[in-house]
């Protein structure tokens, strides 16, 4: 690794795989150990991406059983490093995982397990930004956010979101307006959610590993 992926570092939040609690929303039309290997196989392909993508240091955080097969699987793709998820809320867990980073590293960039549309050009995009902005966002397209990015701590953007909504890009575009922060927002690229979204999958697993 050169010296300037050195100084990114690449975070992923993943779930340990426990049927009924993982993929809730897919439960309608999968089975939940269905929906269970459709979580695994996504953590593994997210984290095969930014291995791939080689610009820094790879990083997952878990929430549940860290000793779970599925992240001793992670581990076999490369240098990664396991930490554990800390917070009573989503906003409250991202913002400590992305401060330790901080502490760590120039730029963070950090990912949900959830887009496996998201590949190296994106993460590409998503560091460019971040020598003119302050904050980079991956717009979702239910709403949320696929990739949030920072230079420096932007501890209120994670400041009462309503997590899960539809709203959460926007209440958090809000709140960093209201700081003055400059953001970048990406292309919007789709969460595997729901069971409308499965097609989505299928037609990218067909086409292969290929993220260009």
């Amino acid at each position: 690794m050169d010296p300037v992926a050195e100084r990114v570092v690449l975070q992923q939040f993943a779930k340990a795989p426990e049927p009924g609690r993982v993929k809730t929303r897919m439960l309608s039309q999968l089975s939940a150990a269905e929906a269970c290997a459709l979580h695994s196989e996504l953590v593994l392909w997210t984290c095969e991406t930014l291995f791939e993508s080689a610009l820094g240091a790879v990083e997952l955080w878990v929430a549940g059983d860290a000793g779970h097969a599925l992240f001793r699987d992670c581990t076999s793709l490369g240098q990664l490093v396991l930490r554990q998820q800390a917070g009573a809320d989503l906003g409250e867990r991202m913002r400590h995982a992305l401060n330790d980073g901080l502490a760590r590293a120039d730029r963070v960039l950090l990912v949900g397990s959830d887009c496996p549309g998201l590949g190296g050009r994106y993460l590409q995009q998503a560091l460019a930004a971040l020598d003119a902005a302050d904050l980079v966002l991956g717009p979702a397209l239910d709403g949320g956010y696929v990739l949030i990015g920072a230079k420096r701590p932007v501890d209120a953007v994670f400041d009462g979101v309503d997590w899960g909504s539809s709203r959460v890009l926007a209440e958090t575009l809000a709140r960093a307006q209201a700081e003055r922060l400059a953001v970048t927002r990406l292309q919007p690229l789709q969460d595997i959610d729901r069971p409308g979204d499965l097609p989505h999958w299928q037609a990218l697993r067909q086409q292969g590993r290929v993220r260009r």
